[in-house]
């Protein structure tokens, strides 16, 4: 092979491997390929911590060349070689009181931008709309307490797809550009609104934050905080669970959707709607075909992100295919773990219907290599609940 060829099927491999990095793009209203500096503020809070992140870094190093120039200089220019003697000079009042009040000036001038900007992160008051966040391993729940859409509930969870390209290897080329952003449902809210989030969680520690917002607030089990936003311009907005949950941490994504006002009015009359089809009657006696279908939806929605497709479970994630729980013949014992939770596996009372968990216990129970012919109803989950 000559050189000139050596150096074309060189070029041609560096190509084929900067192929499929090239293919992944900046995510918008999230993070950017070879991002180094902050995400682009969408609220004033986030431009104002941008600002005040370079306004930090300029003075510390304007302060770090000055001092070491000086202190390099002074090294080099009265060197012993040159021989120069050392000075013995003490208790200068003057020097004292020029380095300390230069540093008091210069610690003040840092402070006031910085309490400024972290005073007005704090105030949530007189906020337009209130929205309680909790943190689930490993997904979030939301419910609107008030405005528009006060009473509406739902659980964000990553699309199962994107946690199978993952599992698949996730080559870059065959990559969406929202990959592991994606869920199912995405927080909407108004923009130019100010929007204030409560934080909890239900299992382990957890951190609600969007970059772009400049939020991030820890949700603690047991505890309530709180934080605020107000996006100022429409689009999706993305993050991530800022704390170390547990092995699927990085599954669980935040999507907030910003949209007009007339467009929040009608997505908060829909979701109304859906949920008001979803308030079914306890008492209804269901088909077990017909609650097949629906659990097999609920447990994509719910279960999946820990149970796995196959109900194989991993690591302290108990399987349900061939659970002797699942299988047991006293119905009420796995009504009891749906409802309350155990171990890893959070409570599921608040958050899904009677309709819903009884479709979910009958499909474990008729799927995979569980083939009980058992049937959940809804009356025996409500049954349940006071127990």
């Amino acid at each position: 092979m000559t050189r000139n060829s050596k150096i074309v099927a060189l070029l041609s491999l560096a190509g084929a491997l900067a192929g499929p990095a090239h293919a992944v793009q900046d995510l918008p209203g999230g993070p950017a390929v070879r991002q180094l500096n902050l995400t682009t503020a969408a609220t004033r809070i986030a431009a104002e911590q941008s600002w005040l992140h370079w306004f930090m870094l300029i003075t510390c190093i304007v302060i770090f060349i000055a001092v070491f120039s000086v202190m390099f200089y002074s090294i080099w220019k009265h060197r012993k070689s040159k021989g120069h003697k050392p000075a013995n000079f003490h208790e200068s009042v003057t020097v004292e009181v020029i380095w300390t009040i230069i540093p008091f000036i210069i610690v003040i001038a840092m402070a006031l931008p910085a309490t400024k900007v972290l005073v007005a992160s704090k105030d949530t008051s007189n906020a337009d709309l209130t929205i309680k966040a909790t943190g689930y391993q490993w997904k979030w729940g939301y419910d609107y307490l008030n405005g528009e859409a006060q009473g509406v509930s739902f659980v964000s969870t990553l699309l199962p797809s994107h946690r199978e390209m993952s599992n698949d290897g996730a080559r870059a080329a065959d990559l969406p550009n929202d990959f592991l952003f994606a869920v199912d449902n995405p927080l909407v809210v108004p923009v130019n609104r100010k929007v204030r989030i409560i934080t909890t969680a239900n299992d382990v520690i957890h951190a609600w934050g969007v970059p772009a917002f400049g939020v991030k607030q820890d949700a603690i089990p047991g505890f309530v905080r709180d934080t605020w936003f107000r996006a100022e311009k429409v689009g999706d907005f993305y993050g991530q669970c800022y704390e170390l949950c547990g092995k699927e941490h990085a599954f669980m994504p935040i999507h907030v959707k910003v949209v007009s006002q007339e467009d929040f009015s009608k997505w908060a009359a829909d979701q109304k709607k859906v949920m008001a089809a979803k308030a079914d009657d306890p008492s209804k006696v269901w088909k077990l075909e017909d609650l097949l279908v629906r659990g097999e939806k609920v447990y994509a929605g719910t279960c999946q992100a820990c149970h796995q497709a196959n109900g194989k479970g991993a690591g302290p994630i108990l399987p349900l295919d061939g659970s002797p729980i699942v299988q047991d013949g006293d119905k009420t014992k796995q009504i009891q773990v749906v409802l309350n939770g155990r171990n890893a596996m959070p409570a599921w009372k608040s958050q899904l219907s009677d309709t819903d968990i009884a479709a979910v216990i009958t499909y474990t129970k008729n799927h995979w290599g569980n083939k009980t012919g058992q049937v959940v109803q809804p009356a025996e989950v409500l049954a349940q609940r006071s127990k």
